[in-house]
């Protein structure tokens, strides 16, 4: 594009009032632009894509408005720029026409990067930083051989004390030099980030975070407060234009995956809209799967799903962004029916979620919205949106972020901070607040040695886990150094890095290395860019060489874990935390039997621990036992990143098929990458028609058997392992194992890595030593072991090599700028409000702002409040907050059959989360739900006032109609685990006003006092049973009228007795959020 005609189209793109950038239809090609976004002296993403590339001019802004302390204290003020702010739009280069023209010509979306600038840093010319308020502009240098890339030195203002800080608290510090504005950061903070060594634990500070990640399980309930928050600041007087993200964020559609169709056939689908099945999947998508009859002509020994005979003007059918080649021939062919099935059920079962994205995606600013099958938000994050550094108009800092997907803690992996919040949290970052948090301690673990030749990247996963969990790093950072760090790669990274919720670190980080420059390099990122990264790293002393470093940072503390030491693990049954050594399987999952009920055993008396059940499927006769495997996800969530477990699972699956193993055809198997880059590599590998082969195929992309959206089993094997009351397995390549999550009738769930997954199915059994016995029986009768078929390190090395090279990267992000057909094609609208179907039953306006007041109250007293649940430890947010499919009998089933629903169109409750009314009824609904007043899992109470025993939703709508308010008594640990918001919005939506617990996990308590509940801890060494409390009683807990942080609250009950307890708000702003009733009313009324 000429000098010219960019001048032209900045000119244009100025007069946008809303800040979508449009050009008429007239050839010329989609250009990035970078629009200043005013915001309290906050720098966030605004670059190019790392892929290379220029930026172009950025457009000045007009009609700052400058914050008043109060507002500018909470980071929220009314943003004027000229009529609006600017956006990032829609990954959607369809032509289209927006809400924002009155024209009807044909017009090219183009996708906009913004740049926001501080107010008082508009309109001088300068990059971000530097204004004449800037405490630390003296720190602003020119990066070398670099003159017009400016930065902030952190390394030179920190002096002695920076070189001894880890590099994760390093950021941080820079965070907190570049935003320091005396309102939302202080120079106070930036000092005591410096004084970490001492300050530790003992202050908070806020952190901006450069941008955030959200998956649609999370952001529809995020987006749908959004647009209940527009009703509401209309409807008191404000403007709901003004309501919008002011932090960029990401928002990828990839929970919504179920598998309905498995090997190639019909498994019981649902119908989603009622009547003719195969009529209605017809409507679903303008896109329909090719028939695949014929089998490849072109070579006899050609094993492949391809069709030599189709010639160039009769194209096969392709999966968006998944590009699939024949083995033999390297020649393209149609893609797996049951992909497209899948995609077909998705986009009808989820139509209505789906055009709730698509009016976001339209109406609301500084937002992208990345269509359902282009991968996995926390796969897009890796592959496509991370920076590593971010360089906006020549101003150089680290990338950042939070996210509210379980793993967005992967990026660590690539030197980038960032970690997991809750769904409140983050609408609370995308709305312009600072996230406060306790200055962390930070252990640093050690790797030495070298991993043996068995153990995968899971094997290392699950040993650092058991590691860090016993050395009680719930709550910190991680930071990983050492010589062993050398020999892992990105890829191992990553699946390090995501395991860190699972042991209780906030985040484990790697610290940028040649290692990830290499990987970097590969992945598509411009040389250029990458030498200027290079360069900023090093002047900043956030780049780790191992060979040369002069000193290493201090730590709280150090864990030394030897890689040597390591052997392959699988873990379960129960509880990840619960690691079995593989040599050990068999006798523990005996031992399994022998036990008690409880977190390991199953209680299985010993006549009948060999008993065998017979089953009929496909005319044949199997017989299940204790042990069986029913289900064998590969799946998408944590290891589908790393090339070497899932080549490791399909070069397995090779010498399986070559060698006549089988996996039995009742064991619901199934392989759900985590982007169309991952099926590039099984594909071109050749190992893609092995896994098929055992029945391991690809059933689309997105999360699934993890959160519980597996394909019902065969009603002969359910009735077979209910007869014999056979505790039959699930075994997953996933990090969520708890009991009942898979299945309900699937007691015994086992993590393991992918090329595990496979052998065990082709076992058909846990109950195996696979170094005395063999998987089975191969051509000519011979005995195949595990050892036969296991994939060497040098095997592996050679396929990666091979296989994962810079051009898939590529291609990847040129398809993921493309976008999705279905998606581009699906119509939305276009209000500024949201059109509120009240016969919805998927998107609901929420009542969380029924009560927005534009001043706070004083914290009212809880008086006479009965106990609503009366839980014990380890209440995981899997028991509280709804996930999974919906149970015929639950609260939720009957809600949706009274609205006319049968329960095929019943959906999941992550599908449903845009509905308040559904996901009430779904909070504490989880089977194994263990409440003390029932004494059996289940998700019941009781109704003191009646005596009835009732679901925990009828007996909570009861206690509202009667003006009872509800408290909840728990004990060690409550609230562990993912899936946050609705553990926190569920129980207030229930009338829940406080919980007294024993202890909390962090992020879930400040969940608690983010919609609203006070979560209160009782004193040392006290709970329940040593107060003498049975949880019967009435319970009254006065508030005074002002609170402080930590302060101590008075609680008596209707026997007679009093106690005390610890009220859990860390500093004043918690307090604040809790005296406006939660964030969201806070957040709301700066609009009025």
């Amino acid at each position: 594009m000429s000098n010219d005609m960019e001048d032209a189209c900045l000119c244009k793109a100025s007069l946008q009032p809303t800040g979508i950038l449009s050009l008429a239809s007239s050839g010329l090609s989609p250009v990035r632009l970078e629009v200043p976004l005013t915001r309290e002296q906050r720098v966030s993403p605004g670059a190019d894509r790392p892929g290379g590339g220029t930026s172009h001019p950025s457009v000045s802004s007009q009609g700052c408005h400058h914050p008043s302390p109060e507002q500018a204290a909470f980071g929220i003020w009314n943003r004027q720029l000229s009529g609006g702010s600017s956006s990032r739009r829609v990954l959607d280069t369809s032509s289209s026409t927006t809400s924002h023209r009155s024209s009807s010509a044909r017009t090219v979306l183009v996708r906009v990067w913004v740049s926001p600038v501080h107010p008082a840093r508009q309109g001088t010319g300068h990059s971000p930083g530097g204004s004449a308020g800037d405490p630390y502009q003296s720190a602003i240098e020119a990066l070398g051989n670099y003159p017009q890339k400016k930065f902030y030195n952190v390394s030179k203002l920190g002096g002695a004390k920076y070189d001894t800080l880890p590099y994760s608290i390093r950021v941080l510090f820079e965070s907190s030099v570049r935003n320091c504005d005396g309102f939302l950061v202080k120079e106070t903070d930036a000092m005591n980030i410096l004084d970490w060594k001492t300050k530790q634990n003992n202050v908070e500070v806020p952190f901006c975070p450069a941008r955030v990640v959200l998956q649609d399980f999370t952001g529809i309930p995020a987006m749908v407060d959004f647009a209940a928050m527009r009703e509401a600041v209309r409807n008191a007087g404000g403007d709901p234009v003004k309501v919008n993200p002011a932090c960029p964020t990401d928002l990828t559609v990839d929970h919504s995956l179920q598998i309905d169709f498995s090997k190639c056939a019909i498994q019981n689908a649902p119908n989603p809209g009622g009547g003719d099945s195969q009529k209605a999947l017809a409507k679903l998508s303008p896109l329909r799967a090719q028939p695949r009859k014929l089998p490849c002509r072109g070579q006899t020994g050609c094993k492949g799903p391809c069709d030599s005979s189709r010639g160039p003007a009769q194209p096969a059918a392709q999966i968006e962004n998944t590009p699939l080649l024949c083995p033999f021939h390297l020649r393209p062919v149609p893609e797996p029916e049951t992909v497209l099935k899948n995609q077909e059920m998705e986009f009808g079962r989820n139509r209505e979620r789906l055009q709730f994205f698509k009016w976001s995606s339209k109406v609301f600013r500084n937002i992208s919205i990345i269509p359902p099958e282009t991968g996995m938000a926390h796969q897009v994050n890796l592959e496509y949106l991370s920076r590593v550094v971010f360089e906006v108009k020549d101003f150089l800092y680290p990338d950042s972020l939070v996210g509210t997907d379980s793993h967005t803690t992967m990026v660590n992996g690539l030197g980038i901070l960032g970690w997991g919040v809750g769904g409140i949290e983050a609408e609370a970052v995308m709305l312009g607040m600072p996230l406060s948090l306790p200055l962390p301690e930070v252990v640093g673990c050690e790797l030495t040695g070298t991993a043996s030749p068995l153990a995968t990247s899971i094997d290392i996963v699950l040993s650092i886990t058991k590691h860090l969990r016993q050395a009680d790093v719930a709550g910190k950072f991680v930071e990983f150094f050492g010589s062993g760090v050398a020999q892992l790669s990105v890829a191992d990274r990553t699946t390090i890095a995501n395991m860190c919720p699972e042991y209780g670190a906030v985040l484990s980080f790697f610290p940028v290395d040649n290692v990830t420059l290499k990987h970097l390099r590969h992945a598509g990122f411009d040389k250029a860019k990458l030498e200027v990264m290079e360069a900023y790293l090093k002047a900043v002393k956030l780049f780790r060489n191992g060979e040369s470093s002069s000193r290493e940072p201090e730590y709280s503390q150090v864990v030394q874990i030897s890689l040597s030491s390591i052997i392959p693990y699988v873990s379960g049954p129960k509880r990840s935390q619960d690691r079995v050594a593989v040599t050990n399987m068999k006798s523990d999952f005996q031992a399994c039997l022998n036990e008690k009920s409880g977190v390991k055993g199953f209680q299985i008396a010993a006549e009948k621990q060999n008993d065998t059940v017979p089953v009929q499927y496909e005319g044949n006769e199997y017989k299940l036992s204790h042990g069986c495997i029913v289900i064998a996800a590969v799946i998408s969530c944590t290891n589908n990143c790393n090339p070497s477990v899932m080549l490791a699972a399909g070069l397995l699956a090779k010498k399986a098929v070559e060698a006549g193993l089988v996996v039995k055809p009742y064991i619901r198997t199934s392989l759900s990458p985590g982007s169309g880059m991952v099926t590039h590599y099984l594909s071109s590998s050749g190992v893609l028609p092995y896994l098929s082969k055992l029945g391991f195929e690809v059933v689309g992309y997105g999360c699934s058997t993890c959160v519980g959206n597996t394909a019902p089993l065969p009603e002969a094997v359910r009735n077979a392992i209910k007869q014999g009351d056979i505790v039959a397995c699930g075994v997953l390549s996933g990090t969520k194992n708890f009991e009942g999550r898979l299945c309900d009738c699937v007691r015994a769930n086992y993590l393991a890595s992918p090329p595990l997954v496979v052998a065990y199915a082709i076992a058909g059994t846990v109950r195996i030593d696979f170094e005395t016995e063999p998987l089975g029986t191969g051509f000519n009768g011979k005995s195949i072991y595990l050892r036969d078929i296991w994939p060497t390190r040098r095997e592996l090395h050679t396929v990666e090599e091979e296989c994962v090279i810079s051009s898939m990267f590529k291609e990847l992000k040129e398809k993921m700028e493309k976008g999705n057909k279905r998606w581009n094609l699906l119509e939305a609208p276009e209000s500024t409000l949201f059109p509120w179907d009240l016969k919805s039953t998927y998107i609901r306006c929420p009542s969380f702002f029924d009560k927005l007041a534009k001043e706070p109250v004083s914290p009212q007293p809880i008086e006479n409040a009965h106990v609503l649940l009366y839980l014990g430890d380890g209440v995981t947010t899997d028991h509280i907050s709804p996930a999974g499919s919906i149970a015929r009998s639950s609260a939720a089933a009957k809600y949706l059959t009274n609205k006319g629903l049968t329960p095929r169109e019943f959906n999941s409750y992550g599908a449903r989360r845009g509905n308040d009314a559904v996901m009430t009824r779904g909070t504490f609904a989880n089977i194994k739900l263990l409440n003390k007043f029932i004494g059996k899992p289940a998700p019941k109470t009781i109704h003191f006032p009646s005596g009835q025993t009732l679901d925990v939703f009828e007996a909570a709508e009861l206690y509202q109609k009667e003006g009872i308010p509800v408290i909840i008594l728990a004990g060690k640990k409550y609230g562990l685990g993912s899936s946050r918001d609705w553990a926190a919005k569920g129980p207030f939506l229930l009338g829940v006003k406080a919980v007294l617990a024993e202890s909390y996990e962090k992020v879930h308590k400040s969940q608690l006092i983010g919609i609203g509940i006070a979560p209160l801890q009782f004193l040392p060494g006290e709970n329940p049973s040593t107060l003498g409390l049975t949880g019967r009683e009435q319970f009254s807990i006065l508030f005074p009228p002002e609170l402080s942080p930590g302060m101590t609250l008075d609680v008596k009950t209707s026997t007679g007795k009093g106690f005390s307890v610890i009220a859990l708000f860390d500093n004043d702003l918690e307090i604040t959020l809790y005296r406006y009733g939660g964030s969201l009313n806070f957040v709301a009324r700066r609009f009025l």
